[in-house]
């Protein structure tokens, strides 16, 4: 068995205590082998941001799972890595998928040649969206920009534009509802289809 050093608990003291939901033993816990299950998932993963929360649903696991140790088939040192590498080993193996699974769309769109008459419409619809916005009050446009050409929730909006939550939200809803009416004032919209 592991000792960290006097006055501490063995790894399998500490797994035993977690098992049983004691938050100080799972304190205790990563405070004595974090640094390594790292350094193992670090090397495997090679990255820091996705080692840090493969770490972070290594520790998940062991809250969950502690009880499923046990102690006469192996060290918990064993256990843990073998929980760590596992779990690092298939966040590659899902970042590879990712990748591969990019490329494939992207080539697929490479060679998926949009109709001209579809072209035509998408180019006249967007200069008809960017005249429409600028029917919008200022801080309508800003919160739709913020939410739609930026990707930001209601309350990213909200922090971004430093106004309360509901404030971001009615100005976006405000600002759609006189955008649907610009559009279909200049032919698109729900009409147009």
């Amino acid at each position: 068995m592991h000792k960290a050093g006097p006055g501490t608990e063995t790894l399998s003291d500490l797994l035993f205590r977690v098992a049983e939901g004691d938050q100080s033993a799972f304190a205790g816990l990563y405070e004595q082998i974090s640094k390594r299950v790292h350094g193992l998932v670090l090397r495997v993963v090679r990255n820091h941001a996705i080692s840090a929360e493969v770490v972070q649903e290594v520790f998940l696991m062991l809250w969950v799972s502690a009880d499923r140790y046990k102690a006469e088939l192996g060290s918990p040192e064993a256990w843990i890595f073998t929980l760590a590498h596992r779990r690092a080993v298939d966040r590659v193996r899902s970042e590879q998928r990712s990748v591969a699974r990019d490329a494939q769309y992207a080539q697929k769109e490479y060679f998926v040649q949009e109709p001209v008459d579809e072209r035509v419409h998408h180019t006249l619809m967007s200069e008809s969206v960017k005249r429409c916005l600028s029917s919008l009050t200022d801080l309508q446009a800003e919160a739709i920009r913020l939410a739609y050409y930026g990707g930001l929730t209601y309350t990213e909006v909200a922090e971004a534009l430093q106004v309360k939550v509901p404030t971001a939200k009615s100005r976006i809803q405000s600002g759609l509802v006189c955008l649907r009416h610009a559009m279909e004032a200049d032919g698109y919209g729900a009409r147009s289809r």
